[in-house]
Order: structure tokens, then C-alpha cells, then sequence
């Protein structure tokens, strides 16, 4: 029963601060500033998580040619710009990410 509280705990957690937002800003018209600003937010926090973790897989920067991350990073970035599609560059990533593991380190 405490296990069923929990998760419905978490639940309320999560959504709430997921719907007060649309309840406060339904039926308004937003400037094009904050609209603009919302639709580049999720490129933001998708950059924040993804960056660190090319730059600096180990937990210390790394620059170098043995950062395998950082060099499928390239290739990845190219496809996501030419495409302009998150699947595509999701994808495309995985597919470099295993060959570069293939050549690097052969089974």
C-alpha cells in the first residue's frame, strides 16, 4: 500500500508542474519572443545533457583523438543538420557510435 502511495505521489509531483503552465496560459496570446524562446528550449536542454557527455566522457575533458564520442559526434551533428530530424541524428549516432567501436576495438 505505501509502495501505491509512492508511485501515485510521484505522479502528482510530475504533473503538476506540467499542467499549471497550460492552465495559466491557455487562452492567451503570447509574444513571439516567448514563443520563440519555448521552441529553442528543448534544443537547449537536449545541448545541456548531450555535451558534457561528448567533451567529456571520462568526467574530465577530453579533446584528443581516443575520444571516440567526440568523433562520432561530427559525423552525427552533419546528419542532424542536413536532416533536421532527431530520429535521423539518433540513429545515425548509434550506427557511427558501433563502428567506431568495431574498428577501435575489434571482438
Amino acid at each position: 500500500m505505501r509502495l501505491l502511495a509512492l508511485f501515485a505521489a510521484m505522479g502528482v509531483v510530475t504533473y503538476i508542474p506540467r499542467v499549471l503552465p497550460l492552465l495559466a496560459l491557455s487562452g492567451r496570446r503570447l509574444p513571439p519572443v516567448l514563443i520563440h524562446f519555448f521552441e529553442s528550449f528543448p534544443v537547449a536542454v537536449l545541448a545541456a545533457f548531450v555535451v558534457p557527455l561528448v567533451l567529456a566522457p571520462g568526467g574530465t575533458l577530453a579533446l584528443d583523438r581516443d575520444n571516440l564520442e567526440l568523433i562520432v559526434a561530427v559525423p552525427t551533428t552533419l546528419v542532424a543538420l542536413r536532416t533536421r530530424s532527431l530520429i535521423a541524428a539518433v540513429v545515425a549516432g548509434s550506427v557511427f557510435m558501433m563502428i567506431a567501436r568495431a574498428v577501435v576495438q575489434p571482438v
